[in-house]
Order: structure tokens, then sequence, then C-alpha cells
């Protein structure tokens, strides 16, 4: 910026108050900065130095005007380092979409990792569905979201992890026992990919409907309505945190004997993972999950 060139050259002039030594450093011939000195001097309307054999002293206005361009390169200097920082550090809001299920049971302990390895960045997070994830994806209001199932999407896919589903309860040990027990099924509310897996499942397993269900809106009230033998359900393996009291986990298989499970993908926009807090989190996720892993 001009402006601070100039400040620059007035610095150095008050720093050398010698004309050749000022010239030597600013890498100019001594006419072209006694012609520059000039001209700013006509910029601020009075003499900033005296000329005289012994060199360049400063006038009461110069002094002024010198102190002002000292502080202003100080602060200058303190905009750079700051601006350097950043570059080293992760600053800026992150903002994130996740499933609710994800958000309650597996995001707060990477979320916590990351506040604290990275205390200037901020978090903005919002939970949902997974087609309500896909949707703040979509109309660009977050970088990142986290869904369950599979998705179609076109953007940058990075799949997280995957867990089973299990039915659990107090009394049934092994899925046929739903045939012959009066206890109501307990299903939480979910988005349609999530309730058509397991509708499939049932009805390849059991060919005809549960005898009794129960709706509930959260996932975390059909698991506690379950866990106090109200009824059985069938939930992730990533609610059940191995801490269940006389509970019994049952595993779901598809039509190969295969268990039953969900996927977790990392998803977003080319242009969002460019950005050094997104890659900052990206990366910390998986450390996080080779950390799982082992």
């Amino acid at each position: 910026m001009s402006s601070l060139s100039t400040f620059h050259l007035l610095s150095v002039l008050a720093s050398e108050m010698n004309m050749r030594k000022a010239a030597e450093r600013l890498f100019v011939s001594q006419p072209a900065l006694s012609q520059r000195l000039q001209s700013i001097e006509a910029e601020w309307g009075t003499k900033l130095f005296i000329r005289s054999q012994k060199g360049l002293t400063l006038t009461p206005a110069g002094e002024i005007v010198v102190k002002f361009v000292n502080e202003v390169l100080d602060k200058e200097e303190k905009v750079k380092e700051a601006i350097s920082a950043m570059n080293s550090e992760v600053y800026g809001t992150l903002k994130i979409a996740v499933a609710s299920i994800v958000g309650q049971n597996w995001l707060p302990k990477v979320l916590k990792k990351f506040v604290e390895r990275y205390p200037h960045a901020k978090i903005s997070l919002v939970t949902g569905w997974s087609s309500e994830i896909l949707r703040s994806l979509y109309e660009d209001h977050v970088h990142i979201g986290i869904i369950r199932g599979t998705p179609d999407w076109k953007g940058v896919k990075i799949h997280l992890f995957e867990d089973h589903l299990f039915m659990v309860d107090k009394e049934i040990t092994s899925p046929e026992q739903v045939l012959e027990t009066d206890r109501p099924f307990i299903q939480f509310k979910s988005d349609s990919n999530y309730y058509q897996e397991i509708q499939d499942w049932w009805h390849r397993q059991f060919k005809a409907l549960p005898k009794r269900t129960i709706v509930v809106d959260q996932i975390e009230t059909c698991k506690q309505m379950a866990f106090n033998g109200i009824g059985y359900a069938i939930l992730p393996a990533i609610t059940l945190n191995g801490g269940e009291q006389d509970i019994f986990k049952i595993p779901l298989l598809d039509e190969n004997d295969e268990p039953l499970k969900r996927d977790t993908w990392l998803l977003g926009y080319e242009s969002a993972f460019q950005l050094k807090h997104v890659q900052a989190f990206v990366s910390l996720i998986k450390e996080h999950i080779k950390g799982e892993r082992k």
C-alpha cells in the first residue's frame, strides 16, 4: 500500500537521520529520496526534517508525524502476525449438520477433541434426520453433513463407520419369540430410509406385522422404554454403550445371514474441504476413528 510505503520511508529517515544511509537502506538514490521527501512534506503541508551538513533533524511537526508513522507500522506488524497465525492456527466457524443419533451418541467425543485442539475455532451444530441434513447441504447452510444410510451424493463423500442393528429386550432372547409375545414393539420415528430397512427385515423374518406397536418420537425414548422392560425395540449399536444391565441384544441378520448394519457418511462440497477449519475437523475425525478401531 502506497501510504505504508511512505510511512516506511519516513521511519527509515527518522531512524538514520542521514540521507545517504537512508537511501542505501531503501535501495534508492539520494536525489530520488530527496525528491520523494519533498513530495511527502508538501502533502503534510509542513517541513518534517531540517537538512544540514551534519545530517537530518526532525522538526516539531516531524516528531509528531514520525511518532504517528511508527505507531501505524507497529500495528501493521501486529496485523501481519495475526494473519500469519491464522495461516498456522485454525480459525472460523465450522458449520455442521448431523443426524441426531450420531450427534447424541458419537459426535460429542470428536467435538471435545476439536475444541481442545483448536481453541480459536467456533462450532455451529444442527441435528435432524438424514434427509434434513442433505437439505442443509444442498441449500449451502453448512460446510459438512454427517448422515446415516447410503447417500446419493455427488460431492465429497467419506465413509466414517458402520454399526450393526440389534433387537433389544429384557425378556426376548431370539427373534422368533416376537411371534409368541404380547409385549409391544417400540418404534422411534426416523427418516424413510431407516424405516424401510426395518420394515423389509421384519417382513422377511416374520411375514406378519407386530401384534402391538408403540411409536415414540425420539430414539432415546425408545431405548429407555426397552431398557425399562416396557417392550422390545430395534436399535443400532451406536446407541448401546455396553453398560446396559440385564438386556438381551440379538443381532439382526439379512437374507444372506450377514449382520444388518447402518453406514455413517461425512458429506460436503469440494469447496468446503478447501477451508482450513474443515480440513482440521475431517483430519481429527479420521484420527478418532482410527483410535476407536485399535
